[in-house]
């Protein structure tokens, strides 16, 4: 409309939400690609309690904001509670999803029904890289915490990320000792 004010123009705000513990160059993928479709793109950095943290809800935060600072369009925001309820509070149009293969489909697609059910969003799938599709941070946490190659991590893990996992093995470490061999 002529004269309108750039103000009133609706804008399309994304939101991709996630525990991102840590976050991979996946991830990573999904925003430089997820933003182009919106105006702006929220990386909503959630808590899942039925999964254990490796890092802290700040720490996530810190890094994530820190690898995105450069991607324009794109907040860091830390929420708890339900997705869709946050949604609905930063006024985000619809949800991005990366989809890795057929069973993070079928996960999704259960996720995506109840958040448009339960909070009226719509959910934007965009499949991950091809280089990305075995990434997962659960495997990730369980290769720090059963000691092992932090530096194999590199080539799906930004180098900063790399270089916490490795922190957090060593004070995984001091505060787990090894238990000795048993006698045999």
């Amino acid at each position: 409309m002529p004269g309108a004010h750039s103000s009133n123009v609706v804008k399309k705000r994304g939101m991709f939400p996630g525990q991102f513990d840590p976050i991979t160059n996946g991830h990573l993928d999904v925003i430089q690609r997820g933003v182009k479709l919106f105006d702006e793109l929220i990386v909503a950095v959630g808590v899942n309690p039925d999964k254990r943290e490796l890092f802290t809800l700040d720490e996530r935060v810190e890094m994530i904001a820190g690898l995105v600072k450069t991607v324009p369009g794109v907040r860091v925001l830390s929420y708890t509670g339900l997705t869709a309820d946050f949604v609905r509070r930063t006024k985000a149009t619809a949800i991005l999803r990366g989809i890795r293969d057929v069973s993070d489909l079928r996960y999704e697609f259960q996720l995506a029904l109840a958040n448009r059910a339960v909070g009226g969003v719509e959910t934007i799938f965009i499949m991950t890289g091809d280089q990305y599709a075995l990434t997962s941070s659960s495997l990730i946490r369980q290769i720090v915490s059963l000691g092992g190659d932090v530096n194999s991590l590199q080539a799906v893990c930004p180098p900063i990320v790399v270089q916490k996992l490795r922190e957090k093995q060593k004070d995984f470490r001091k505060n787990h000792p090894p238990e000795p061999d048993a006698p045999s």
